[in-house]
């Protein structure tokens, strides 16, 4: 994907050709995308293995698991247990202790974007739905993004009251994780259907309204420490805003603001949106080197 030279840009060029970038001398990378898929498939590839061939390594699900005898458990089945029984036992307390510092430092929902199998699943989606979109076949649905936040307390309201963890029959996420780690399910079928909802009908709607797994990263995420940062190269073209998984937090790329940040003296600014998932999309397309990662508490090291 060369952004330099053709302005091309994640909805603009091939999909394979958005796993490279290329510098302004012509010279190929690999793209946050590929990096971040990478990562996906690594960490899921230790989950088989570690099961498969008993290599003891990262073993378990995304729900809870192990690394090296470390426990590491998902927040929100955490919430979900405790609602549904009363009681954490150590294990998780420690185990979750652990995550929410690990994604306080790199970013909460960075989890969607460089764990979570199905995010891998929800791109190819995307890009299916964009191209219905552009030939008119299907037309594209978008809703407030803040209903999120209304099926998060649905689902914790369901474990209190049920003493059950309702979420988790249903769990795109939990029943991908299952898969690769353990096996076929009949469940996958329900997986297939939230992807055909995805193509067909509203773009990446699990991740964008209805998961609280991603809510509740959203939630550890608002104060943690890596960001995007914006600088005042950007000439305003908008393109980060159209590849960008949760548009919203880049708002200040606007140039209504320009005015305000001038009068203020501000060259540089962190996207603090606690729905930025740290996927690299707008750096990737960024022509004018106005956007990278940086860590916001490094003037306090």
């Amino acid at each position: 994907m060369d952004k330099w030279n053709t302005r091309a840009t994640i909805k603009n060029t091939s999909f394979l050709s958005t796993f490279f970038d290329k510098t302004k001398e012509g010279k190929s990378f690999f793209s946050y995308r590929m990096k971040r898929w990478i990562v996906v498939i690594s960490i899921h590839l230790l989950f088989f293995l570690s099961f498969a061939i008993d290599i003891q390594t990262l073993e378990g699900t995304l729900n809870g698991s192990r690394i090296l005898g470390f426990h590491l458990i998902d927040p929100f089945t955490t919430i979900q247990v405790f609602l549904a029984t009363y009681h954490l036992p150590i294990n998780v307390i420690i185990g979750t202790s652990t995550i929410i510092i690990f994604y306080l430092f790199v970013g909460g929902k960075s989890y969607c974007s460089w764990v979570c199998p199905y995010g891998i699943i929800s791109e190819i989606g995307e890009k299916l739905h964009n191209t219905l979109v552009t030939k008119k076949i299907i037309k594209e649905r978008k809703f407030d993004h803040r209903v999120r936040h209304i099926f998060w307390f649905m689902f914790i309201i369901m474990a209190f009251t049920s003493g059950y963890l309702v979420f988790e029959t249903f769990n795109v996420v939990g029943i991908l994780s299952r898969f690769i780690a353990y096996g076929w399910s009949l469940a996958l079928g329900w997986v297939l259907i939230v992807f055909l909802l995805e193509v067909f009908f509203s773009r990446r709607a699990w991740c964008t309204y209805l998961c609280p797994i991603g809510t509740t990263y959203g939630y550890i995420g608002k104060v943690s420490a890596l960001r995007v940062q914006w600088n005042d190269n950007c000439d305003h073209c908008m393109v980060c805003h159209d590849v960008c998984f949760e548009n919203q937090v880049l708002d200040l790329t606007k140039a209504k603001y320009d005015k305000q940040r001038e009068e203020k003296g501000i060259k540089t600014q962190y996207v603090t949106g606690a729905d930025c998932t740290l996927c690299g999309r707008c750096i990737d397309v960024c022509h004018a080197d106005a956007l990278k990662f940086d860590f916001r508490l490094k003037g306090l090291v």
